[in-house]
Order: structure tokens, then sequence, then C-alpha cells
């Protein structure tokens, strides 16, 4: 049928043109003929003779054609009959002009109405059903096949039409294959690609007091946006709400509704909902939170908040979580956090999406209590073991880095004091590197738990490769080969650089010690896009885009009851004496902190594997960023600065006050935050800048120089403090001018910050 169909194509539908008037051609061949005879024997003759046999020729041929056609279109029909035929859904055979050529039983039970065309045969069935079967006539002729649900006055209706040798359709009208709408309790309705209603439910069709057609008989400011406030034309006037679209199969579009009611109408609905509900702004602060929200985390009625101040344990500033969803990259996975309002521990998964609301982003939490679920007790015993030591380096971290800024500020001093050829310079050399090996033990405690400062930027991990490739090989050796690969077109990653070298060479090391006699480690950059959530060792990453790096080594191996160890803190594969236990547990720190998943393979006897996901980024850093990066400077001050120095260890201060008074400044010291604003209430008294710790007896650093810069609003702040830079970075967030000095710092690490402030 086909072949036949492509050979013959043109010049059987150029007879089929011409089959109407194939006998007239008789009557004029006939009388060419006969002229022929009259003037047999001269040239005339022979033109009538030639045109009349031509035309009789024509003729014949056309007729030909024809039967021959009508026979494979008989033979065509009857194959299609064979195959449709018992078809219990209505089926038609049309012709290359829409003529009906067959239809099934279905067909003419359900439609007995007359007509040559389908169009016809169907009448008034859905709106203008002659352009419509015109226009799927035509995709079908381009693609072979094509379906679209239309709207009927008793539901949907499915049509699909498919193309059939040499020039004919097969066309099935299947009103039971969209399912209806009917048991749905929520207000939605189910549009075409046309914009057509093909289905609602009853709480729709009461919404709008009827059952329109169509949309734009519906909605009054179209086109129709995911999220955003429309104004619906209802039997009792203009109403406002807000519209969620989802896309089905079969080019069909649900439209649901909430009314855009009064904010506190609008709380009793979110009130109502079976689930603790929250809305935020992008950048965490509490817009509303429903009754079961606040009775979860503890929250009075009449009381706002920032969301990142109230849970914790995602191992990353909450804010960054936040943009990075509202931003639309890390996926919208849901986070198991922990509740710090409640008197008891509370561990909450947080699912996040996006909304719009007037125009204005928002994010919308939902928050399951998981605290009793049992799936997740293994991971929370993780979290538990994690949170414990975090809270004990926090803890030592305060005094232990006190005790190490005056131990190594007092060492600069004296250093200043003695050359190298004094006798004791070596002996001040040997207690300033060791208070620096001490800081080092400190911030591994601090990168395990996630807590250590870091400055995040966008980097290129194939510059950092770069960089680094040349001290990896002299850290494998002579008999150790480093290959690193990486894809052509790798996306950036937001990291702290120095610390993600950190633990790339961390990594390398493990490696190198795996292979005491020498091979290969391989290590690997490459971009890769999840489409579907990645679940393994008791983690998830979600969909998105990630630059992985991967490490691998053909060393002795990790046996498996190791291997779910290995992350955890002073846990060794290695002899006593030989490693701390720390560096894969501050990598593992470092990458989670960074927003990263970190992974472990390995099989005894052939090697070890680490994959490290991080989220890609494209394009300029946020425009907060780059602003905060670079803060605005003052005149310089030629003669040094006036500077109120605010430190309850009385060690520190000493050092700290020695130490800028050496470099020409002006120091005033408080041991108290109280004492510091008694000595600010001389009015005559000029101060350029504020260093204070944030952590004392009585008032906090913050909360002073809030209260002091009321009164003097240009004064610049330098905070310094023994925990980490996120413990004061929402107080530090709403103080202007303000920088982070963590301890233990050098006197020159505190000078230079100090006259960076001065200008």
């Amino acid at each position: 049928m086909s072949d036949a169909a492509t050979t013959s194509g043109p010049l059987t539908r150029m007879a089929l043109a011409a089959a109407p008037r194939w006998r007239r051609m008789l009557a004029p061949a006939a009388a060419l003929l006969g002229l022929a005879l009259y003037f047999a024997g001269g040239f005339a003759g022979m033109v009538f003779l030639v045109s009349g046999a031509t035309l009789l020729a024509l003729a014949a041929t056309i007729c030909l054609l024809v039967r021959l056609y009508r026979a494979r279109e008989g033979q065509v029909a009857a194959a299609i009959a064979a195959l449709i035929g018992h078809d219990p859904v209505p089926a038609f055979l049309t012709d290359a002009a829409g003529r009906i050529v067959y239809r099934n039983a279905a067909a003419a039970a359900r439609y007995p109405g007359g007509g040559d065309t389908l169009a016809a045969a169907i009448g008034d069935l859905f709106a203008a059903p002659a352009q419509v079967l015109r226009r799927l006539r035509m995709q079908a002729a381009a693609r072979g096949s094509v379906s679209e649900d239309v709207a009927t006055a008793e539901g949907a209706l499915r049509l699909t039409v498919t193309r059939a040798e040499p020039d004919g359709h097969i066309w099935r009208l299947d009103d039971q294959a969209v399912q209806g709408t009917a048991d749905i309790a929520m207000p939605m309705m189910r549009l075409s690609r046309t914009g057509s209603i093909v289905d609602m439910t009853p709480r729709m069709e009461a919404f709008l007091g009827g059952r329109p057609k169509s949309v734009d008989r519906v909605i009054a400011d179209l086109p129709v946006r995911n999220g955003q406030l429309h104004h619906f034309d209802t039997a009792t006037g203009q109403v406002a709400a807000h519209v969620a679209l989802l896309d089905e199969p079969g080019g069909l579009t649900q439209l649901c509704i909430w009314p855009g009611e009064a904010p506190d109408r609008h709380l009793i609905h979110a009130d109502a909902l079976p689930v603790p509900v929250m809305k935020l702004s992008p950048a965490g602060r509490i817009l509303m939170a429903n009754r079961r929200a606040r009775a979860l985390l503890d929250l009075p009625e009449a009381e706002t908040a920032d969301f990142g101040g109230i849970v914790e344990g995602l191992g990353r500033p909450v804010e960054d979580w936040l943009r990075d969803v509202s931003e639309g990259r890390g996926g919208l996975g849901a986070e198991v956090v922990r509740a710090s309002r409640p008197k008891k521990d509370v561990y909450l998964q947080v699912a996040l999406g996006r909304m719009v609301d007037g125009g204005d982003a928002a994010l919308l939490a939902v928050l399951i209590d998981a605290t009793e679920l049992k799936t997740l007790e293994a991971q929370f015993v993780q979290s538990q073991k994690m949170q414990a030591v975090g809270q004990l380096a926090g803890g030592v971290a305060h005094d232990f880095n006190n005790l190490l800024t005056a131990i190594s500020g007092h060492c600069d001093l004296l250093l200043l004091r003695h050359d190298a050829q004094d006798p004791d310079y070596g002996d001040l050399v040997q207690i300033n590197q060791n208070a620096n090996r001490a800081a080092c033990l400190v911030g591994q405690l601090l990168a395990f738990s996630r807590k250590q400062t870091l400055e995040p930027e966008l980097i290129d991990l194939r510059d950092t490769m770069g960089d680094l490739a040349h001290l990896l090989n002299r850290l494998v050796g002579e008999t150790i080969r480093l290959d690193w690969t990486h894809d052509p077109d790798l996306p950036r990653i937001r990291a702290d650089k120095r610390q993600l070298e950190q633990v790339l060479m961390n990594l390398v090391v493990n490696a190198r010690d795996a292979m005491p006699g020498g091979g290969r480690i391989t290590i690997g950059l490459r971009s890769d896009r999840l489409t579907g959530p990645l679940r393994r060792d008791r983690a998830e990453v979600p969909e998105g885009d990630y630059v992985v790096v991967r490490v691998e080594d053909e060393g002795c191996g990790i046996a498996a009851d190791r291997l779910a160890k290995i992350f955890e803190p002073f846990y060794s594969t290695k002899r006593t004496g030989e490693g701390t236990g720390l560096g894969l547990s501050m990598a593992y720190g470092i990458v989670k902190q960074s927003g990263g998943f970190i992974f472990a393979d390995s099989v005894v006897g052939q090697g070890s594997s680490f994959t490290i996901y991080f989220p890609a980024h494209r394009g300029l850093p946020p425009e907060a960023d780059i602003a905060a990066a670079v803060p605005a400077k003052r005149v310089s001050s030629p003669n040094g600065g006036v500077v109120l120095l605010v430190e309850d260890e009385a060690p520190v201060r000493a050092f700290a006050s020695r130490a800028l008074r050496l470099r020409g400044h002006t120091v005033l010291e408080a041991d108290s935050a109280e004492e510091a604003l008694r000595t600010l209430e001389d009015a005559a008294l000029d101060v350029d800048v504020f260093v204070t710790d944030v952590v004392m007896p009585g008032m906090d650093g913050p909360s002073w120089v809030a209260e002091a810069l009321r009164d003097r609003p240009g004064t610049r702040v330098v905070f310094v403090s023994g925990y980490a830079e996120d413990a004061i970075s929402h107080h530090r967030a709403k103080i202007p001018n303000s920088v982070f000095l963590p301890k233990p710092f050098s006197l020159a690490q505190l000078t230079e910050t100090v006259q960076d402030q001065i200008g």
C-alpha cells in the first residue's frame, strides 16, 4: 500500500483532480479525429489526428488511474476497518479531502448524524470543530500522529489523529482518556493549549458561579502567570486569587487558585491547614507562620524572628540555603535541621518552595516534626555526635584562643626587640611556631564541627588545581604518579579557596600514605547534572548542576566496617603517631559548610576513591557580596587614630593595647561594655575605631556597639572573638562599617585590620 502510494502519488493526485472531467474529453477527441479524416492527406489532417489521439489516450490514462486508486483506496479502507472495526472508542477514516471513508460501530452508535465530513458528523460537539480538525490534520501530516484534549458540554474529549497512507487520516474520539476532576475538593480546572476549559471541580464551578468554556471569560488580566495574583470574573463580581499552574500529559494544564484575602483572613486559612507552614522572605525573615508552625517552634503569637536564628544544623549559614533555593540553585529538596527555640530538641524536615506574592519573591516552608521518625534514627545519631564535638570545640575555642592570642601576641612583641643573633631568638620562634600549631589544631576541630570562619568566593577549580599541582607533586614523592583531568567547560563553585586547597591536600596525602610502595593518584574534575535526587550514605544530593571532584588511588583500601567511620573525629586507620584522625573529618566539615557532599568508596586491596559534589555557580557573584567585599575608605589619619579597645581578658587587652600604640594609635582601654559606654559619655572625645570582643560578661559586643553608634554613627568597628564568625553574623549584619578578626591573631593582623578601618 505504501509503496504504491509513493510511486504514483503525484500522478494519481493529478488524475483524481481531473477525474470528473475525463468523460468530457471523449467528445473533443472524437471531433478532432473526424477533422483528421476530413483533411486526410494534408498537414492539417496530421495535426488533428495527433491532437485527437493524444486527448483520447490522456482520457484513457486518467480513467485507468482513477480505477486503480479507488481499488487501492478500497483495500486501505478494508485493512483499516479490520484494525479499528472492533475498537470500543469511536473511530473514523477520512480521505485527503476530509470526507468519511469508514466509521466503526462505536462511531456509528455515538455519532449517528449524517454528513460526508467528520466536522458534519460530530456537529457542535465542541467549539469551532472545522478549524480544530483542520489544524490537527495539518499537524498529523507533519508529525505522523497528534493528540489534543478539548472541552465539550459533557466534559473532556481526547482527539487523536494518525496519518494513513496515501492521503487519509484515522481519527479516535475518546471521552474516557482524560481523568475527571469531580472528586477533587479544591478550586481547580484543566485548560487545553488553546485556553479552552476542559474540566473543572465542583469547588471551582461554585467559585465562578457557572462553567464557562474558555479562560479568557474567567480571568480578566491575562496571560496567566504561575504564583501571581489574578482577578477572576465570578457571578458575585471580580475576586482576586493566587494562581498555581501544573503541566499534565497530553498538553493539559491544571490551574488551581488560592483566594487572596486580607492578612488576618489569610492567616485564618493557613491556621486551618493540617501541617505547619511558614512564609519566608529570601533573606530568611518569617513573614507568616500558622498556628501549628508557631507551636512547633515555640514562637509567641506576636513575635517575629529570623528563620536562621531559630534553626541550626545545616552545616552552613541558613541564609545561604534560603538564597540558593530562592535563586533556583541546589534543587528544592528537604533539609533536616534542629530547632533551637523549644526547651527540648526538635528535629524538623523543612521543604522549601518558591512563590510570588504581589510581585515579590518569597519562600513557602513546610515543616515536618522528624524527631521520632525511625527511618532517620541513624542520621540523628551521626548529627548528635557532630553536634557534641562542635559544642565542645566551640566552648574550648573561646578560652583557648584567648590564651593563644596572648601567647603569640606577646611573643610577637618580644621578637620585635630581638634579632636573629640574639640567643633567645630561637626559643621565641619555637614558642611562636607551637602557638600557631595549637591554633591549627583548634581550627581543625572547628572545621569538623562546621563552625570555622570561611571566606567563600566564586572560584574555578581548574585554576586551583593548576596552582596546587606543583605542591602536590612534591607531597606525593617520586614513587607516586599524580594525574589530573578536567572538563573543558567546568562551572565555578562558591567556596573558601584556602580551605578547599586544604581538603585536596588532605585527600592526596591520605592516598599517598595508602600506597607505600608507589602507584598512581588520579584527580578528576567534571560537571554533572542530576536529573533526580542522589541518595546514598544517609544523605540526599538534590537534583541540579554540580562540579564533581574525584580523588582515586591504587592503595590498600579500607575495610567496609571502617569505611562508615572515617569521617568521625580522631578516628584513623593509620598506626599510632602517624596521624591525628582529623584530616578527613576536617575535609567533611569544610565540604558540608560549603554546601557540598562527600562520599567514600573503597575495595580492600584495590584502592579508594573520594567523590565531592559542589553546587555549580554560573555568572557573577551577587551584588551584595561585591559591595560587602569592598568597604568604603575614609581619609587617612596621618598621626594614627583613636582606638577604643574593649576586652575582658587582661592578657589579650594588654597585648593589643601595646601593639596598637607601637603603630602610633591612641588607645583607650575598657574591660567591659558598660565601662566603654561610660567612656563615650564624653562628647568631646573623638574615637575612630571600636575594637571589641564579642562575648563578654554583661552586655556583649554587638549590643554595646549598636547603642554607641546612635550618637557616633560614623565610627568603624572591629569585632574580635574566639568563636567563629557565624556566631555573630546576624548581629554584625546590622552594624555598618564592621569587620571580623578571629582569634588568635598576630600583631601584624591586628594592626593591619585597624589601619584598614581607619583608612
